[in-house]
């Protein structure tokens, strides 16, 4: 008898759709979207498909990106931007400037060639992780971000001289990871 109900509960949790060892499509509760895209067999989300945006950050980050998407530079109120281990190339958009708000962008580990000078308009900015790209020269507008503490450039072939004219304008107290 205790047998029959044990199959007949697990049964019914089956027919409602529950896994018993692993959730295949596990959702947001808030917003019954995939946890992560890669269920969708899409890294990349669609024009149309913005990931979850937690508070005053976004999380870009590991997700095939050859850009950033266009609607992350009308989402005014972040603080925060990780875009790190994609495949950005050249240099990201200067739309990047309307990101007032911004107080640490992340851009490690991509393929870039260069920087934008607008992001020496972030005024906010206090952490920017240029590593591990293949920048060879920085524009001296990095030098106008008055309230930046740690500036990582390591694995990066940038010239010297930039850096030079660059730290000259920083505050004194700058942690600059070369």
């Amino acid at each position: 008898m205790k047998y029959a109900i044990f199959i007949i509960i697990i049964a019914g949790l089956l027919f409602a759709g529950y896994s018993l060892f692993t959730q295949k499509n596990p959702t947001n509760i808030d917003n019954n979207e995939p946890a992560n895209s890669e269920e969708s067999g899409n890294n990349e989300p669609s024009a149309n498909e913005k990931p979850l945006i937690s508070g005053k950050k976004l999380d870009l980050s590991n997700q095939g990106l050859e850009k950033i998407p266009e609607y992350v530079f009308s989402e005014t109120s972040l603080e925060e931007l990780d875009v790190s281990g994609n495949k950005l190339t050249g240099a990201i958009q200067a739309e990047i400037r309307h990101l007032q708000n911004l107080r640490v962008l992340n851009l490690s580990n991509n393929i870039m060639t260069g920087v934008p000078a607008e992001i020496g308009q972030l005024r906010k900015l206090e952490i920017l992780d240029l590593s591990n790209n293949q920048l060879t020269g920085l524009p001296y507008e990095l030098g106008n971000l008055k309230n930046l503490k740690i500036f990582n450039i390591s694995g990066n072939n940038y010239s010297e001289l930039d850096l030079g004219i660059i730290e000259k304008n920083l505050s004194a107290g700058v942690n600059i990871v070369k």
